[in-house]
């Protein structure tokens, strides 16, 4: 599956959902966001899984993001 970003709100809740997903079998990592697509705090967190599943998870554990990015 091809890597998705997710913006994020602010680095810190960036470095909570990498935490939180990492803690539950997810791949993630935190990125710059691409300047083309900038928008938020412009970090992101990039994973491997399907983007609603993954923000269905944020959702429930009251992590903010902005929006899901395709670069």
């Amino acid at each position: 599956m091809k890597k998705r970003l997710i913006a994020m709100t602010s680095i810190t809740y960036a470095m909570k959902a990498k935490n939180l997903l990492n803690d539950l079998d997810y791949y993630c990592e935190i990125e710059r966001t691409p300047k083309n697509l900038g928008t938020g705090c412009g970090y992101s967190i990039s994973v491997k899984a399907e983007p609603k599943e993954i923000t269905a998870v944020l959702d429930e554990y009251d992590i903010p993001y902005r929006d899901i990015l395709t670069p």
